[in-house]
């Protein structure tokens, strides 16, 4: 986001967040920005208004990227905000949009409470009234909690992507290519031997590393970029084990389970980092235009690896375009979600059966490109294709998911994909979030009516949805 010269903002709820997202007290951030402890406290209580030039201070000092203080945070509480209030549990209040968009902005703690505290109900309600708790605190599942706390940096660690710039430079100077370049690494510096195994031997595992013997095992069944990419994952485990162990440490996690799955995700994003390391990674993208099938295979990566790559180009001097991703099975199940972009993603429900993300499994392995419209008529280019994922011996079940990915629509031009359509006056899928929160009237695949809106059948008219629904 851009802030014009002389703007002001009244923005005390987002500053405070990022300073307790920070870890800093009032004086220790106010001594940051060269600014007195009292002024910041009138700035967090809105009684000062917060100017561009603070801002840039506030981008300088603290690596801020400017669009986590501006209206798209706000956008995202109240999407969540309305997602939980579109329960039947509180179908007789019928609170209006305004006043939800008021709450998400003038007090985004509140919102974040209710919508945690929502989701513990939802989650009991599925697990047949179990909670879980941990000392006497009600903990999220560990995927939701990773999540959104990777979600809340954006994807970017600008710490591991230092270090998988170095230890990809000097993997860079060996002439054996990256995989036997690492392999290299991991014997000499770590006495650690890669051995590729016969899927019989691994069974269900797709890797394994023995401690007793420092071997690690490969199936088989591993296409040359998993493999490469499991070998930079362990590379990151041992030789970003201090970086890892401190982002965990100040991320804070609830428990022991959820701290190992952020310690995971971390060291598959510092392993991203060294097969595609930042600078010639971006280099390419710009170059190439975001060409995916070229990005794969100059770095020997996987059309999900890049896909997945490309939500992190947040670096403040050389940004790339800020993509979303999600990956879905074939019932339409979220298996990853990475935004480094402003897409809605619909996070207590389902996602959007006009989304064609749910028609690649219809062409598998063919990039599908789409351009759709949200209820609050923003407009986003979206690329889906699926990808193969690694089956079990026994060979049961659909053995491809699918991969979204896009951006706002401002940035297609760029895109190599985007090329041949008309960006000035496209042709717009509209689409929404999950249909018992949708409003969106007359859609054909609606699974649902809007928990908040009653629904209209009439005996003597068929229409185009199952679930006409009363207007507001």
């Amino acid at each position: 986001m851009s802030f014009e010269p002389e703007r002001k903002l009244f923005l005390g709820m987002r500053l405070k967040r990022l300073r307790r997202d920070l870890g800093l007290t009032q004086s220790r951030m106010a001594d940051g920005l060269g600014i007195s402890a009292s002024y910041l406290n009138h700035l967090e209580r809105n009684q000062r208004p917060l100017t561009a030039q603070l801002v840039l201070r506030l981008a300088r000092a603290y690596d801020v990227d400017l669009r986590s203080l501006g209206a798209d945070g706000d956008e995202a509480d109240a999407r969540d905000l309305s997602e939980v209030l579109a329960d039947p549990l509180f179908r007789d209040i019928a609170i209006p949009r305004h006043e939800i968009a008021e709450v998400a902005r003038e007090a985004p703690g509140v919102a974040d409470a209710l919508v945690r505290l929502y989701r513990l109900h939802a989650d009991r309600r599925d697990t047949g009234g179990q909670d879980r708790f941990e000392d006497g605190l009600a903990a999220p599942p560990p995927s939701d909690w990773v999540r959104e706390y990777i979600e809340a940096q954006r994807n970017f660690f600008p710490d591991l992507e230092s270090a998988g710039d170095q230890i990809a430079s000097e993997i860079a100077r060996t002439p054996s290519g990256f995989e036997g370049a690492a392999k290299e690494r991991l014997a000499q510096r770590h006495g650690v031997q890669v051995r590729v195994m016969p899927a019989d031997l691994m069974r269900d595992t797709l890797w394994r590393y023995d401690h007793h013997r420092r071997r690690l095992l490969l199936s088989e069944r591993l296409a040359p970029s998993t493999r490469a990419f499991a070998i930079a994952y362990h590379l990151a485990l041992f030789e970003q084990a201090e970086a890892l162990a401190l982002l965990v440490a100040r991320a804070a996690p609830p428990d022991a389970p959820t701290a190992r799955l952020l310690k995971v995700s971390l060291a598959n994003y510092a392993a991203a980092a060294i097969v595609m390391p930042y600078e010639p990674f971006h280099q390419l993208c710009e170059e190439s235009g975001y060409d995916l099938t070229l990005l794969g295979a100059r770095f020997g990566a996987s059309f999900e690896q890049v896909a997945q790559r490309l939500t992190a180009l947040s670096r403040p001097t050389a940004r790339g375009v800020p993509f979303f991703m999600m990956r879905i099975d074939p019932l339409g199940h979220v298996s990853k979600r990475f935004s480094g972009g402003a897409f809605p993603f619909s996070r207590l429900g389902g996602g959007c059966p006009r989304w064609n993300i749910h028609e690649a499994f219809r062409s598998p392995s063919r990039i599908l490109t789409q351009i759709v419209e949200t209820l609050e008529g923003a407009r986003f280019f979206t690329i889906a294709r699926t990808v193969p994922r690694v089956c079990s011996a026994r060979g049961e079940g659909d053995c491809s998911l699918a991969i979204g990915l896009g951006c706002e629509l401002k940035y297609a031009a760029r895109l190599i994909h985007a090329r041949g359509l008309d960006l000035a006056a496209p042709a717009v899928t509209e689409i929404g979030p999950a249909c018992r929160v949708c409003e969106r009237a007359a859609c054909a695949e609606r699974a649902a009516e809007p928990a908040n809106r009653a629904l209209a059948v009439d005996e003597s008219v068929k229409f185009a949805t199952a679930y006409p629904f009363a207007p507001a």
